[in-house]
């Protein structure tokens, strides 16, 4: 496999680095943009020069462990197994807590170059203060390892704690990388799709609860005056129904040109999971396969899925960051999760590009306050100063609601019910063109503007790097 421009780039300047007297190197690149492969490429430099006796990766996950063995592999065409004979071994951060200290001793008695995925998981920067993988990599791997190489697309924590291994600027607090490939670049370079928002709000709604009717405006109002959380919002029938049938109609409009591209849905728990599935049945006509914790063999059906055609997943916390499933194009946020974090490393599922340019990654979210802030941020990560585009849009036809008489009940059993309106209001014309390009820093005050120009749901687009929808 040929290298990517900046791959190469990486490699050179990381190989300069190490022959400089510089043990470590940070590689930030926007998540899908082939770090698995660059780091391989990498180690295999570093063993062909004569410099490193063993090659160890952690990795946040099984499936990503497994797929960083596969490209070690194929680069050195070795056994990455850890067995006599072979050139490394690929293990997970949980697996560093139960290691016996013959697996230490050798980072002390063999040139060793350590891998670290998804550095962010390792926090802290003295054993005191580390969590319980940061510990490991401090105390057994910093300073005895010959070569280090961390390797992030989301290079922070949501409790602002330290990552391991890092260095942070003292004027700004922020953490140092030598090197960086962000969304912008890759986009320019067919790397990454670019990705497009849909956030889904509804101008009509109405708590019934025991013998009181309260009416709310849009969902930042319902979960900032009501007793409604954003978890009984996310079980609601109607909601997921609406977004379903969207995120559906886009995946099918792709399949008639990418036969094989998938959609990803990431439910809040495994009831979720299973009602979506049992709703994407009764109200799209299509099947999805499931991984949860509770499955039988998850990690079995996420590699099936990768290999298939088949058109949805759904997933509660096992295909987010570093999973490689290039074929998927579309994801519904339906997770109660909302750092930022998780945010990114969700969307970047549906970013890796097949070599195609031009294309897309959809992402459908309900217009919760926290994230519309997170999405608002990632316009502004797109430094290519093309201004993003705001449009609001009727329901189809086919995303047509059912009536709240026809709605089950969710996972969660209570007392409240919400209920959405169930007629169009007279559209309204909006008093900015909705083709209008507008800056980011605007967006939030045209998002609120917005919100009461169509009834029921309506969606509003977020189209990032100035791109129209195809």
């Amino acid at each position: 496999m040929t290298l990517r421009h900046w791959q190469a780039e990486c490699i050179t300047r990381a190989y300069q680095a190490y022959c400089g007297g510089q043990p470590h190197f940070l590689c930030l690149a926007t998540p899908g943009a082939g770090k698995t492969w660059m780091a391989s490429a990498l180690a295999k430099r570093l063993m062909d020069a004569g410099l490193v006796d063993l090659v160890v990766c952690f990795a946040p996950s099984v499936i990503v462990a497994d797929d960083f063995r596969t490209e070690l592999e194929t680069q050195f065409e070795e056994s990455f197994d850890g067995l006599l004979g072979s050139r490394g071994r690929t293990l997970t951060y949980q697996a560093m807590l139960s290691i016996n200290d013959s697996f230490w001793d050798l980072f002390r008695r063999q040139r060793v170059f350590a891998i670290f995925d998804e550095i962010h998981h390792c926090a802290g920067q003295t054993p005191e203060t580390a969590n319980a993988w940061g510990e490991r990599v401090i105390s057994r791997v910093q300073g005895q390892a010959a070569y280090t190489l961390a390797l992030t697309g989301t290079p922070w924590r949501s409790d602002a704690i330290p990552i391991a291994l890092s260095y942070y600027c003292r004027d700004n607090g922020q953490i140092h990388c030598d090197y960086r490939y962000g969304l912008a670049r890759a986009i320019a370079d067919g790397v990454c799709r670019s990705p497009q928002l849909t956030i889904v709000d509804n101008d009509r709604i109405t708590i019934q609860r025991r013998n009181a009717l309260d009416r709310y405006a849009n969902f930042r109002e319902l979960l900032a005056e009501s007793e409604c959380t954003y978890q009984q919002l996310l079980e609601t029938e109607a909601l997921i129904t609406y977004i379903l049938q969207q995120a559906n109609h886009t995946l099918t409009r792709i399949r008639a040109t990418s036969p094989n591209a998938g959609g990803l849905i990431v439910a809040a728990s495994v009831s979720h999971a299973h009602f979506i599935a049992d709703l994407l049945v009764r109200t799209c006509g299509e099947s999805a396969a499931i991984a949860t914790y509770r499955e039988d063999d998850p990690l079995a059906t996420i590699r099936s899925y990768k290999r298939n055609r088949d058109k949805w997943i759904i997933s509660v916390g096992m295909i987010s960051e570093g999973t490689n499933v290039p074929r998927l194009r579309v994801c519904c946020h339906l997770t109660r999760v909302k750092t930022e974090l998780y945010f990114r490393q969700i969307l970047g599922r549906i970013l890796r590009a097949n070599g195609l340019s031009g294309e897309k990654g959809y992402l459908y979210m309900p217009a919760e306050p926290t994230l519309i802030e997170y999405a608002e941020r990632l316009a502004e990560d797109i430094p290519t100063v093309q201004p993003v585009k705001f449009e609001v849009m009727r329901p189809t036809r086919g995303g047509d609601l059912p009536s709240p008489s026809r709605q089950k009940n969710p996972p969660a059993q209570s007392d409240m019910r919400i209920i959405f309106g169930t007629k169009f209001a007279t559209p309204v014309q909006p008093t900015v063109d909705q083709s209008q390009s507008i800056a980011p820093s605007t967006l939030r005050e045209s998002y609120e503007l917005t919100l009461n120009m169509f009834g029921r749901f309506h969606r509003e687009l977020l189209t990032i790097n100035g791109l129209d929808s195809e």
